[in-house]
């Protein structure tokens, strides 16, 4: 199991997402999942990027995170709307 971190940015990022959604509780359950399947297999799911960064895309949401596999922490670092424009 990995320990699962938000990042101020990440957490504000999400929160305008949230307050801007034309369906709030979607972006809530996407949240919900992004963290809990980070917390099971961060390495196992989403895709690699530069600078050792993943993301992994869950609807209507995508996560840019961080894996320390030593210390079995993730960071989220980022957050974006990926549903259709609104």
């Amino acid at each position: 199991m990995f320990q699962v971190d938000w990042a101020a940015r990440a957490e504000d990022e999400l929160a305008d997402v949230w307050l801007n959604s034309p369906d709030p509780g979607a972006v809530t359950a996407a949240a919900r999942d992004v963290e809990r399947r980070l917390g099971r297999d961060p390495l196992g799911i989403g895709e690699s990027r530069e600078l050792g960064h993943r993301i992994v895309f869950e609807t209507p949401l995508a996560v840019l995170y961080l894996v320390d596999a030593t210390k079995h922490i993730v960071t989220v670092v980022s957050v974006h709307w990926s549903g259709p424009r609104h």
